[in-house]
């Protein structure tokens, strides 16, 4: 048996999420894959709660899934911060659940660099450290021979870099194409059903698909983040926003809608890379695609990904949960595939 200690960073939706998840999935992964995970620490922007790892764990999970605020805690420390934690013993990952800086990384990035540094793998949620400094993290993790965890951070519950990397070994991708935001999908999938973009925002904000402040997703950033991640990690590239065109939802020009109505076509935001012998080009735009496109029956809040091959034609997964859940378990898979692999 191996025991897996947790720093958990932020204790968002997402963070108190996984909490959740470790808490219901602590006896079956002990019993399938031998590793007893417990989370020994969690920061927010106020302080942290620390707990003995070894004796209170799994009444620290369940008091912390039951309870509420993590200041109510009687171990709850004002004022601590990730310096106080990276003198911590007896820590193996962080996991970062923070909200994505896709601007400048921080305060996320220096925590990352500092959390490798100290020989802690990294299983992340966020993706502006990688998005901004994604070489520089893959140097450092390197360089102290351990892990790093994108899978939260990469559509989440979507498995695309487990596909790309281990299903298509051998294989030459020269394009991806991916429908990689949940919300966006949402809201065009509700378009092409005759609502409104305002109408169907809404409803995707009463059902929790959208965030209360949908801009990251509606404008495309949030797509772009993940396309360039993905291609980042496959290609070894050094890509940054600067690299890639971005378009959103909020402005659908009339001509397209009018197009898409009298085609049978349906309009997707797309996530794509594409390298031919003209070079390589990296982009997130609205795209009209026709009913025999992989990605064409991929409807509300789900996502997709289509990897197009030399040896293996083109290879597409499609669902994953768009919600806290999803991303919770695409870290826990991330953990368990560090500490097997």
């Amino acid at each position: 048996m191996k025991t897996v200690n947790i720093i958990l960073l932020g204790y968002g939706r997402v963070g108190k999420a996984f909490v959740r998840l470790v808490q219901e999935k602590q006896d079956f992964c002990l019993s399938r894959y031998k590793l007893r995970i417990c989370i020994g620490l969690v920061l927010n922007s106020r302080g942290g709660l620390r707990l003995n790892l070894e004796k209170e764990s799994e009444k620290f999970l369940y008091d912390l899934v039951v309870g509420s605020k993590l200041e109510e805690f009687p171990y709850w420390e004002w004022g601590m911060d990730f310096g106080d934690a990276l003198d911590c013993n007896g820590l193996d990952v962080l996991v970062d659940c923070t909200p994505s800086n896709i601007q400048t990384g921080e305060p996320a990035l220096d925590c990352t660099h500092r959390a490798l540094d100290r020989g802690w793998n990294v299983v992340t949620a966020n993706k502006g450290p990688l998005v901004v400094d994604f070489d520089g993290i893959r140097k450092v993790a390197d360089k102290n021979r351990v892990s790093l965890g994108m899978s939260g951070a990469t559509a989440a519950a979507l498995p695309t870099l487990d596909v790309a990397l281990h299903s298509l070994a051998g294989a030459e991708i020269h394009r991806i194409e991916g429908i990689l935001n949940g919300t966006t999908n949402y809201i065009l999938t509700r378009m092409s059903e005759g609502m409104e973009y305002s109408v169907a925002l809404k409803e995707a904000q009463d059902k929790g698909i959208a965030e209360p402040n949908p801009s990251q997703d509606v404008d495309g950033w949030d797509t772009a983040a993940k396309i360039l991640i993905i291609t980042n990690v496959i290609f070894g590239t050094s890509y940054t926003l600067d690299n890639i065109h971005v378009e959103g939802i909020t402005h659908i020009p009339c001509a397209l809608r009018e197009k898409a109505k009298g085609s049978g076509k349906a309009i997707k935001l797309i996530g794509r890379f594409v390298q031919d012998g003209k070079g390589r080009d990296l982009e997130t735009k609205l795209s009209l695609i026709d009913p025999s496109h992989p990605l064409f029956g991929v409807n509300g809040a789900q996502k997709g990904i289509t990897f197009f091959t030399d040896t293996m034609d083109s290879i597409t997964v499609t669902g994953g949960k768009s919600d806290p859940r999803g991303a919770a378990a695409a870290l826990l898979k991330d953990i368990i595939n560090i500490y097997l692999g």
